[in-house]
């Protein structure tokens, strides 16, 4: 895939009004050939914005942070796709980089919350040590080399939800099976530094809000790992 490459900019939004107004204006749409929004029935004025700033938007057809991925993957004219967070976590000025390396021929390319000087700012002590801890699971058990394996913000090559068979579990853990079957399968990873950003508004993940949702993660990344493991 090096050289020419389409890539399509997806962001899930939920009641994103305030981070939108403050980092979409920093997203350069010549940056990427499509910008795709997936809304999960916003009732603050997140539609309305997105209207009026003439960016294509899709309605979630089910629930779940995860359902509007797997939406907006299979919606995406891109060869690549770019995950992106509108509330601040993601740095707009990562993504002509992510699509940079990409065009250099690699299969996934991860923003990296803690690679070098690169920190995040939105980490939990909770969050902070299961990010290294699991990422270093991570790379003991499927020789992987990752300094953030479990973070959003990435872009990859769109065949590989097919080639790694992404959606054969449909509630896995996005982020982290294709950490471990892109390091199972020897493929071309590369990250970069990209500092996170303290969440605006200071809302919690909407996967997994709250100490019972963390730990309900914990569990399922725990499940996902072994079961990786034990079939590798």
């Amino acid at each position: 895939m090096a050289g020419c490459v389409k890539t399509t900019l997806f962001i899930p939004v939920l009641n994103e009004i305030e981070g939108l107004r403050l980092i979409m204006p920093q997203v350069k749409r010549e940056w990427v050939d499509e910008i795709l929004f997936v809304d999960g029935h916003s009732t603050d004025g997140t539609r309305e914005y997105l209207e009026e700033h003439g960016y294509t938007y899709l309605m979630q057809r089910k629930r779940g942070i995860f359902a509007a991925w797997w939406q907006a993957f299979e919606a995406a004219k891109g060869d690549v796709i770019i995950c992106f967070s509108p509330d601040n976590n993601s740095l707009p000025e990562a993504i002509p980089q992510l699509v940079e390396k990409m065009k250099l021929g690699y299969d996934l390319a991860i923003a990296s919350r803690y690679k070098g000087n690169a920190r995040s700012h939105d980490d939990t002590p909770l969050t902070a040590v299961g990010n290294y801890v699991y990422t270093r699971i991570i790379n003991a058990l499927f020789d992987g080399q990752y300094t953030d394996a479990l973070g959003m913000y990435r872009a990859f090559r769109k065949d590989l939800l097919y080639e790694l068979k992404l959606n054969e579990h449909p509630d896995d853990i996005f982020e982290v099976l294709m950490a471990i079957r892109a390091a199972k399968h020897g493929l071309k990873i590369v990250e970069i530094e990209a500092e996170e950003p303290a969440r605006i508004g200071g809302r919690v993940s909407r996967a997994w809000p709250g100490l019972r949702g963390r730990l309900r993660g914990g569990t399922l990344m725990t499940r996902l790992i072994m079961r990786e493991w034990l079939k590798r």
